[in-house]
Order: structure tokens, then sequence, then C-alpha cells
């Protein structure tokens, strides 16, 4: 993995159809974060929302509490392994609100505008302008989003890191961006609001669609972990 080097398609495609079968138990300790990264899309009762990189449909579950039977998920990824998860998943509970792309996020044909967007661990779909501009652009006005993923601790946090790198390495292609892995999200949604957790190890983005700052365009406002 060259330092600075975009995503790779075919990579995440190989990485990711070697880890479909054990990628549950893998993002197990990430399940606090993945709750309250949607907590934060404040969904409604009939809302729409993309479930972007969707994996094998671990957040499924609590967007049905939220959405109820009248709301949509519209479900995006690119791994046919992983998405054949997330179509059993679907089956299992009888989920007739739940729609799978298995298609790059930058060509998918999403069907809708939809009220909400989750981007959970998704770290090189968030460094492609181009799939971010995709799923932005079929969301409707004040449209809430939330991104959740690793990050680089800071500098004088170097243990955390030690942590954060071999977790890359595992689940990225690209390293790229690491730093402020949001940034480009922010660039079209506007100012994100931005949290960190497990040290530091962990954000949690969040905004709305149209929220820009008129004097410095996106900006994201860093808390210390655990306060809001």
């Amino acid at each position: 993995m060259r330092p600075g080097a975009k995503p790779d398609h075919a990579a995440a495609l190989a990485q990711y159809r070697a880890r479909a079968s054990i990628y549950d138990f893998e993002l197990a300790l990430f399940e606090p974060i993945r709750r309250e990264a949607i907590s934060r899309l404040a969904l409604r009762r009939g809302d729409t929302v993309l479930d972007v990189g969707c994996g094998t449909g671990l957040s499924f579950a609590q967007l049905q509490q939220d959405i109820g039977p009248t709301g949509q998920i519209i479900c995006i990824e690119q791994s046919p392994e992983m998405l054949q998860r997330a179509q059993r998943r679907v089956e299992q509970q009888a989920w007739r609100n739940v729609t799978l792309l298995c298609a790059p996020v930058e060509e998918a044909q999403i069907p809708v505008m939809a009220d909400a967007a989750l981007f959970h661990f998704t770290h090189d779909i968030l460094r492609s302008s181009e799939a971010i501009a995709n799923v932005v652009g079929h969301l409707k006005p004040a449209a809430h989003v939330v991104a959740a993923g690793l990050q680089w601790a800071g500098p004088w946090t170097w243990p955390v890191n030690f942590f954060v790198l071999p977790a890359a390495l595992h689940s990225t292609t690209s390293l790229e961006g690491l730093d402020r892995p949001w940034d480009k999200l922010a660039g079209l949604v506007g100012s994100l609001d931005v949290q960190t957790r497990l040290m530091g190890a962990v954000y949690i983005a969040s905004g709305a669609c149209g929220k820009r700052s008129r004097r410095a365009g996106a900006r994201e406002r860093a808390h210390p972990q655990g306060r809001r």
C-alpha cells in the first residue's frame, strides 16, 4: 500500500471476498459506534436511508427499528460475497423494504431521493469524490448524513496508532486521508460535527445537507472523546 495512493477497487473486492465469512465477528468491537452513528441519523418512521457500503447488513436491524415497515433501506455494496450475506439476512427477517444494489458506489443506480445516508467504516468510499457525489446527489435537502470509521489519532497518542495501522491495513486499500477521512464528504455536505471515540482511533462525523458555513465552507468541530 503506497502512501497517498487512491483506493483500489480490485484490491477491495479481493479483500472483502476473503473477509466475508468472518466480517461480522471482526466488527463486533465497533457495534457501539454503529449504534451511535445510526442514532445520529435522527431517522423517522417512513424515512428512506442509504446504507453506503452496507457489507453484510449489520446496520439493517437498527435502521428497521427507526424507519419501520413504511420506510426504505437502499443498500450499496460492490462485493458479491458480502451482499450475499446481506441478502440472507434480509430473507431471514422477511424484510420487504430493503433494496440491495451490487455495484461500486460511484456507479450505483440509486432509485430514490433519500432522507439520510450512512457511511459506516467505509474509508475507501469516503476517499472517492465520485462516490460521495453520487450519494449526496440522491439526498433530499436537509438530509442527515453520518460517517464513522478509523482515523489517525493525534501524534501525541502514538500507541493508539499502533492499533489503527494494522486495522486500517486489514480493512482499507488506501491510507490516504486517514487524518481527516470525512473531509471530502464535508466538502459536499457542509459543516460536520466530528467527535472521537476509542481514544481518538475512531471518529463519528454528522451533519445535514446544505448546512454550509458562508465564511469557511465546510467546517468540522472536533470534540474530545465523550463530550457532546
